[in-house]
């Protein structure tokens, strides 16, 4: 039992949580299941892994920056973040060892499942989250059922893990639709729900095709805002510079020295602007190439082990679709939570911590995704959306975490105050030693909407065969 604890152990540390390694290894398996000739095999693989590390040195560039101007920002606004008695380091070192169990043991029934059910479609591979999404579910299973052991939060999390992961993409399939027609990869991404939200509000606000960002007409002085590189500098650095302007003068300082001890407070704000930029374009160029090699090297594993499978993929991969409503939906995202925070402050409620790089990825995908619906309307309601649902989900989850890691809710994605509070609901049931109605219920609802959606789907292909020889009769005619 313990070599089986070990091996399981040893995939979720050095497998599902290192996300270039299992992009290069589905790459690579998939490329060999096609037959490629060996310089193709090894070509693309290693492109799709080169890739994937290109992306996260973007986000190490945009977010370096990004972390000392949450304490600049938090200075400008008169507010310090909470403390409390546990943290998430201590959570970790605790229950480090289930979270990584619950990762490798969600993924293999998660495998199990869209390898049963066809209307699965998706498997999700956004390997970052695979350890957020775990540990979220892993401190609210300590939470409602305190006394239980390893085992027993092992094989909880990981049904309840499992079900997540094959349902968020399909959610969010009618969306991803309008972003891909395609369909060649689905969303696996914890801003989901702020998404699907923005994509119903935005209905009524009118149609992309009107309004859509990246089309729209600018003077001809403006015109350089068009530049996504360009607007997304000149934006960040002036959110960055008033920051400094209002901000504590040793804060900022302070700040300023973890990049160089002799830099200005005014410098260092404009550098972490232009980083933001730079960033952003590296990251979008790693997105490009990675996608480039997964999404073909895919129909291997759709064509012989999953058939009719496609990836689902991390935010990212959508952004270079519309950047302009991505920036849209991260400003607005942004100017909301900071107004919820000074309203917060003002009346003595929970101090929020704005967390900017929750609000870059929810607030740019909200945006994306309500782009496809009503433009750059539907752009700046799901910035709003998003920065509503992290300030509200903050400040009501941080004392929900309180006796395990507070930082979840600081960090967190609106999927994660779903999962959470959800988790909590089921208390009165779990407090009672049922725990085990958590995975069973969660799975079951799993199977009953995957079949559900397999009969929707061959409905569908039914009429659509009875139709098409209809179609082609007429066209001759």
């Amino acid at each position: 039992m313990g070599v089986i604890k070990d091996i399981l152990t040893f995939l979720a540390n050095n497998v599902f949580g290192q996300v270039p390694i299992l992009i290069g290894l589905i790459t690579l398996a998939g490329l060999i299941l096609q037959r490629k000739r060996a310089e193709d095999v090894v070509a693309g693989a290693l492109r799709a892994t080169i890739g994937v590390v290109i992306l996260f040195i973007g986000v190490d560039v945009f977010t370096g920056g990004l972390a000392s101007f949450q304490t600049v920002l938090a200075s400008a606004m008169g507010t310090t973040p909470p403390k409390a008695d546990h943290s998430l380091t201590d959570f970790l070192s605790k229950q480090g060892g289930t979270i990584a169990l619950v990762i490798t043991v969600a993924f293999l029934a998660h495998v199990l499942i869209v390898r049963l059910f066809p209307a699965a479609r998706y498997l999700y591979l956004t390997g970052h989250l695979m350890f957020w999404i775990s540990t979220v579910t892993v401190a609210s299973l300590v939470t409602i059922a305190p006394g239980a052991n390893q085992l027993t939060l092992v094989l909880c999390g990981a049904g309840f893990v499992a079900a997540y992961w094959t349902l968020q993409p399909l959610w969010m399939r009618p969306l991803m639709r309008r972003v891909m027609p395609d369909d060649r990869f689905g969303y696996a991404h914890t801003s989901s729900l702020a998404c699907l939200i923005t994509g119903y509000a935005a209905r009524p606000l009118g149609s992309r095709d009107k309004h859509d960002t990246e089309k729209l007409t600018l003077p001809r002085q403006l015109s350089f805002f068009k530049d996504v590189n360009i607007s997304t500098a000149l934006i960040i650095s002036v959110i960055m510079l008033l920051g400094v302007a209002f901000a504590d003068h040793g804060v900022v300082t302070r700040a300023a020295a973890e990049m160089d001890d002799k830099l200005s407070p005014w410098v260092w704000g404009l550098l972490v602007g232009l980083r933001f930029a730079g960033g952003i374009a590296i990251l979008l160029y790693g997105v490009r190439m990675f996608l480039g090699e997964i999404v073909p090297a895919f129909k291997g594993f759709s064509d012989r082990v999953i058939p009719g499978t496609r990836p689902a993929l991390d935010a990212p991969t959508v952004f270079p679709v519309a950047p302009t409503a991505v920036m849209l939906g991260f400003v607005t995202s942004t100017v909301v939570f900071l107004a919820c925070l000074a309203v917060s402050a003002a009346a003595g409620w929970f101090t929020l911590a704005p967390p900017m790089i929750m609000l870059f990825f929810v607030g740019g995908a909200a945006g994306l995704f309500g782009n496809v619906v009503a433009g750059w309307r539907g752009a700046v309601l799901g910035g709003v959306i998003s920065g509503l649902v992290l300030a509200v989900g903050q400040g009501f989850t941080w004392g929900l975490y309180e006796r395990t890691a507070p930082e979840l809710s600081t960090l967190a994605d609106p999927d994660w105050y779903a999962i959470g509070w959800l988790l909590k609901a089921t208390d009165p049931v779990v407090g009672k030693g049922s725990v085990w109605l958590v995975p069973v219920v969660a799975l079951a609802a799993t199977v009953v909407t995957l079949v559900l959606l397999g009969r929707a789907d061959r409905r569908r292909a039914a009429v659509e065969a009875e139709t098409a020889p209809a179609d082609a009769a007429t066209a001759k005619a």
